[in-house]
């Protein structure tokens, strides 16, 4: 065991490691409640206001309504469907436009190119 040194007029060590120890110490009811919460009342309600106006506008944005949210929910899973069709469709008319013009392209280069070996 180390040798205590004097900490604010104590002077043995059982006398240290007693001041030091908190947990036998009762929480008062709103140390509790900061601990529950994760601080002040006051302010974690604040936070927890900010980050439902910031989820809301991004929900809103992606189109949800909160009052009608399985509609909305179904509505979402409907347009991105959509949406991924819509995609294989544009992909498939932008490579029938480039294929218009690359095919015909190889087609002269490998009939008119030098021969290999």
């Amino acid at each position: 065991m180390c040798l205590a040194v004097p900490y604010n007029g104590v002077e043995s060590a059982k006398e240290f490691v007693m001041v030091q120890d908190v947990r036998d110490l009762p929480a008062g009811r709103s140390d509790g409640l900061n601990r529950f919460l994760g601080g002040s009342p006051l302010a974690v309600a604040f936070r927890l206001a900010l980050l439902s106006i910031l989820v809301g506008v991004v929900l809103a944005t992606i189109g949800f309504d909160p009052w009608n949210i399985i509609y909305s929910i179904r509505l979402l899973f409907q347009r991105i469907w959509d949406l991924g069709f819509d995609a294989v469709n544009w992909l498939w008319r932008y490579f029938l436009l480039g294929a218009v013009i690359v095919i015909p392209i190889w087609l002269l280069m490998r009939v008119f190119g030098t021969p290999r070996r």
